[in-house]
């Protein structure tokens, strides 16, 4: 797939459109070209005596019609063709924007948010300026080019092929430098992206920095990156700068080669006054066109540059895809099985290293019953609950959901059956409400009750504006515990079989953790229950209770049968049992 081919498509649904544009912009051309010859007749009357009233009013006439004409025509077109550009930009955002959501997991843990929004904004912003003004410009060079051209021609060949002898040196000047100005587009581009992220992240983590004392710091990191972006910027612009100039210079040279051999015509009377003041004024529409020239490779230049980075993008392809022949299902009981699974995180192409997060896990969990999670931090915990929604890939094994494995069911309907609690929240920056309903047609009855019972009832009534309150960017006016109790009345609120909570308690006291968890029991027998935690108390009442140790089983069982050894749960059991009392003091 080539760069133009993203464009193409575009360019089809608004073919009328672009049509109707660039006949208005050629008939703009023309008529701007009619205009010296009007002035043309008007002082070649004048130089003969010739002219009278009527003479010069119907000239007059005829250039305030043309410039009329050219301006309703100059509005028609550019509602036409920087319209047409725009409807591009938006459908490559999109196009953009939802091939992103298909990627997986392990894109984002290798990508720069900041990379991304570049794409998304300056990328598809300079693709927009050269479909809209680089076509403009390109049709210009073209029609009000030729056609100027051929008007001089008719005034005097020989004239003409005088004036047009600069013309090569800008065709050979263009060539030198395009590709130099494609590669130093490039390396400003990447270094827009990494300005975008810097500013992303240090305004995503203002408060840390607030609280750190680190704003001297991070204007300095900050500035470096500016003056790396300025720097990458000059050293276009000294291209740039090459360019324009040169130019000017040539269009100054085929003017004094005009204004010295015509001169010398008109004196011979080889041609009239007229003729070398319209000869000029074509060749001042010659200059637009010359100029035309550069802009067009520099739209062009910027436009392919940004092309390329967007084609590397929508060229991707997810690591986690439905297979073929996979089937949504309508409704399971949300029985889960683990077979032999093994799992590494995707590593970038330049790191070949890869350290397993889990190794040999095993086992079998009934509909309607609870597997609790525990093990010490960095175990694998979390990483298990994201292959249960196929968030990442198994290496080696299979999962199974009422016997099919999970490959064999479509991304989509895999996770119509799970509500999902991260670990870390993420909150939109939206109200209450919408944070928790995600879009979904609820009754307030529903949203009520899911609220109740995450215990965020009494913080939701203590807001000014009850589940209509804004709550910030990323919930920024929430404490802890509320984000992660909203995010429990999102998963509460959905009807999916299978529930898989990690660390749903962490951040609440030990009445709200107690609530909660009662909450969750209470669905035992109509949903499947998974739940990572930290308390070990919290998993007590599971069913299975299963170990991890450095991505490894340390353990699987009940309750009693774990604490009747003497290993990692026995023991942490005993330990936050005898913290317990000093907690509640």
């Amino acid at each position: 797939m080539k760069p133009i081919d993203l464009i193409i498509p575009y360019f089809k649904e608004n073919i009328g459109k672009i049509g109707i544009g660039l006949c208005c912009l050629v008939c703009v051309d023309l008529l701007q070209l009619l205009i010296p010859r009007a002035v043309k007749y008007a002082v070649d009357a004048l130089a003969s005596g010739a002219a009278g009233r009527a003479e010069l009013a119907g000239c007059a006439a005829l250039v305030a019609l043309a410039a009329g004409v050219i301006g309703v025509l100059r509005y028609v077109w550019r509602r036409c063709l920087l319209g047409a550009s725009r409807l591009v930009e938006k459908g490559l955002r999109n196009q953009l924007f939802a091939h992103v959501q298909t990627l997986s997991a392990p894109y984002f843990d290798h990508t720069r948010t900041g990379d991304l929004m570049a794409h998304v904004t300056n990328d598809v912003q300079q693709v927009r300026m050269a479909v809209g003004m680089g076509l403009v410009a390109f049709n210009d060079a073209v029609v009000m080019g030729a056609a100027a051209i051929g008007f001089m021609v008719w005034i005097d060949w020989q004239l003409t092929l005088m004036a047009l002898l600069p013309m090569p040196c800008i065709a050979i000047g263009t060539r030198m430098l395009s590709r130099r100005m494609h590669r130093r587009y490039q390396q400003v581009q990447q270094s827009i992206s990494e300005l975008t992220e810097g500013v992303r992240e240090r305004l995503a983590g203002i408060r840390m920095v607030k609280a750190y004392g680190r704003e001297a710091a991070e204007s300095e990191a900050l500035a470096q990156m500016s003056r790396q972006c300025m720097h990458q910027n000059l050293r276009l612009i000294r291209i740039l700068g090459l360019f324009f100039p040169m130019m000017m210079l040539f269009a100054n040279i085929s003017l004094a080669i005009v204004l010295f051999w015509g001169g010398r015509q008109t004196i011979l009377g080889q041609i009239s006054a007229g003729d070398l003041i319209a000869f000029i004024s074509y060749l001042g529409l010659l200059t637009w066109p010359m100029m035309a020239m550069g802009w067009v490779t520099n739209l062009i230049q910027r436009g392919r540059a940004s092309l390329e980075r967007l084609l590397r993008i929508l060229m991707l392809t997810p690591s986690v895809t439905d297979r073929a022949g996979a089937r949504s299902p309508a409704r399971l009981t949300a029985a889960i099985d683990f077979h032999a699974v093994d799992f590494s995180y995707p590593q970038p192409p330049a790191d070949k290293s890869s350290t397993p997060a889990l190794r040999g896990i095993d086992f079998h969990l009934p509909a309607g019953t609870m597997l609790g999670i525990v093990g010490p931090p960095g175990s694998g915990k979390s990483s298990l609950l994201h292959l249960i929604p196929r968030l990442y890939d198994v290496s080696a094994g299979a999962i199974c959901l009422d016997g099919i494995d999970l490959r064999d069911l479509t991304l989509a309907g895999l996770r119509s059956q799970i509500a999902f609690v991260p670990q870390e929240p993420f909150l939109f920056a939206d109200t209450v409400r919408q944070n928790i309903t995600l879009g979904r047609d609820v009754t307030d009855k529903q949203l009520r009750q899911a609220v109740a019972m995450a215990a965020f009832d009494e913080a939701v009534g203590a807001m000014p504006r009850g589940y209509e309150t804004f709550i910030g960017e990323k919930g920024v006016v929430l404490s802890g515990g509320q984000k992660q109790r909203l995010a429990l009345a999102r998963a509460f609120l959905s009807t999916a079989p299978l529930l898989v909570c990690d660390d749903p308690i962490s951040q609440v006291d030990v009445a709200t953790g107690k609530h909660i968890l009662d909450s969750i029991f209470s669905l035992r027998g109509r949903k499947t229950l998974v739940l990572v935690s930290h308390r070990l108390h919290a998993v007590r009442a599971a069913e299975t209770i299963l170990v991890l140790a450095d991505g490894r089983p340390a353990g699987q069982g009940t309750h009693d049968q774990l604490m009747a050894g003497r290993d990692y749960y026995a023991d942490t059991f005993r330990l936050q049992e005898l913290e317990a009392p000093a907690h509640a003091r």
